[in-house]
């Protein structure tokens, strides 16, 4: 982009960010904060932002280039004008402290190209900001400033008081908070250790607010009060305990696939829901011999069949399907345990087993993979953990900072202490993190596949543990080791409402001055 703006063709525009504008967020982000300490963005930040709330994300658009970024989110007064750090207010950078019935915004970036400044694309973003904030009818914007020329002046003035004070006063002017004053902003403070990584301030924040002129200010001891509110839409789940057994062709198998994916379209389900590894049932085909390793990347021959089969199910019966999880063999030649997402609009995601169990480290060969994605639905954000996966509560938090509410664990255990593991883990994801957790899993057995002889599951449906959920934190539940398909109706809102007004509020009161999750995965 040299020159900037020379093409009359272009136009430079704001709206509001969308995920597939994650890509140029993150070269904007690397390029305006190379060389200062911090580091630009990541997917994984990024996805939470804009599905946390949508309205408070914005870009600025020079042609289809991502030439300015702004985030944002709601916050409750109490925490907004309380001395607080990056990290802590918001959540490591995934907006997860949003505050639906918050009384103030809270401005957590703001970023223009380095190329593009000078044609007051800072000033329109800030502008989005205050319309935002007037349309929803809020108190105001708060924020904690960058103050990037305090290293190179703080002996001159002594302190960062004093040096504020003159760029108040006009004697000295800053590149960042002088154009914040002149926007309307008011010192509310200065917040030491804000952000330490902000070499040039020092790790100082300036903790600057602007005040809705439309809205009257309201008195602490004058602060309504919030109550939850029921939703309306439901999310219609059906997860498939299903059974191993012999099967004579690739055909056999399609045909029980398709009677449980036709069982739940019947029910009007949105989802259904297949265990991890259930393909291995197609090892029953061929007696093979070889090692179990050989015999487990046989079942790799079949993953293009596979994901056909599914993606023409889920739409011609007009359901997404989170189909289990299958071998796959990837260019480099390692396999991995994969799990496979069809969208009813045609759309396929996968999602790599983080944590091969020993046995499948150690028998199949099976390697890791390094990404956790959220995915995206016309039934709203979800993730997936493969089985063991589920044991790991970092996954799961870093799948619900990027704004997911449902969390599919296919799963394939041998034995019932295997599965109450894997049981006991979900129900603690689905109350830690407020979440729902839907469990699908094997049973029978398959005398001649190797470590695929016996099967335990009881596939389930968990919800957090508070008033408007299920009484044991189970949406659903079945009998042990009978196939058979569980429903329930999830009402994604319900979440929300309990994040914010629940009797425990688990990830609202994080310490986030203490501890954080840190992805360093894709």
């Amino acid at each position: 982009m040299c020159p900037p703006f020379s093409d009359p063709d272009q136009r430079l525009y704001v709206r509001n960010a969308t995920l597939a504008d994650i890509p140029g967020i993150i070269q904007l982000s690397r390029r305006v904060y190379e060389g200062t300490g911090m580091y630009g963005y990541t997917k994984g930040p990024l996805t939470g932002q804009i599905n946390t709330f949508p309205d408070g994300q914005f870009v600025a658009m020079l042609g289809d280039t991502v030439v300015g970024y702004c985030a944002t989110f709601r916050i409750a007064e109490e925490v907004a004008l309380a001395a607080h750090d990056w990290t802590s207010i918001t959540g490591n950078g995934y907006a997860s402290r949003h505050d639906p019935e918050g009384d103030w915004l809270y401005g957590m970036e703001v970023c223009v190209d380095p190329e593009c400044r000078g044609y007051r694309i800072g000033e329109r973003l800030y502008n989005e900001r205050k319309q935002l904030c007037q349309a929803l009818n809020l108190q105001g914007v708060v924020f904690a400033g960058r103050l990037p020329s305090l290293r190179q002046r703080l002996k001159k003035f002594g302190s960062v008081e004093a040096y504020v004070e003159a760029i108040k006063g006009k004697e000295q002017k800053d590149p960042v908070l002088s154009f914040q004053l002149h926007q309307g902003f008011e010192v509310h403070g200065i917040i030491p250790h804000y952000l330490d990584a902000d070499h040039d301030s020092m790790g100082y924040g300036i903790h600057l607010v602007w005040r809705n002129p439309k809205v009257p200010q309201i008195e602490n001891s004058e602060r309504r009060k919030r109550y939850g509110h029921r939703m309306r839409d439901t999310v219609r789940i059906g997860t498939v305990q299903y059974q191993q057994r012999p099967v004579g062709s690739f055909d056999e198998f399609s045909e029980i696939v398709r009677y449980f994916v036709d069982v739940v379209s019947t029910y009007k389900g949105d989802f259904v829901v297949f265990p991890e590894l259930f393909t291995l049932q197609l090892l029953s085909i061929e007696a093979r011999k070889g090692s179990p390793a050989e015999t487990f990347a046989a079942v790799t021959h079949y993953a293009e069949r596979y994901r056909e089969l599914m993606r023409d199910l889920a739409l011609r019966y007009n359901i997404n399907i989170v189909a289990g999880s299958t071998p796959v063999r990837e260019e480099d030649g390692t396999i991995r345990n994969m799990a496979h997402v069809f969208l009813r609009d045609g759309q396929v995601f996968t999602q790599p087993k983080i944590h091969p169990t020993p046995n499948e480290a150690f028998w199949w060969n099976v390697q890791g993979g390094n990404r956790v994605s959220a995915i995206e639905t016309d039934c709203g954000t979800i993730g997936v953990l493969i089985c063991y996966d589920a044991e790991f509560p970092e996954l799961t938090r870093h799948l619900v900072d990027q704004g997911v509410h449902i969390i599919f664990v296919p799963f394939c255990t041998d034995e019932r202490q295997s599965y109450l593991r894997v049981r006991y883990c979900c129900q603690a994801r689905a109350v830690e993190n407020q979440v729902y957790v839907v469990m699908s899993g094997n049973v029978g057995n398959l005398p001649k596949v190797p470590n695929m002889e016996i099967q335990y599951g009881q596939s389930c449906i968990l919800t957090p543990c508070d008033f408007p959920f299920a009484r044991d934190g189970i949406a659903a539940d079945t009998e042990p080791n009978v196939e058979t398909v569980a429903f329930a109706d999830l009402r994604p809102e319900v979440l929300i409402t309990a994040r914010n007004s629940g009797t425990v509020k688990n990830l609202q009161d994080r310490r986030h001055d203490l501890y954080s999750v840190t992805w360093r995965g894709e």
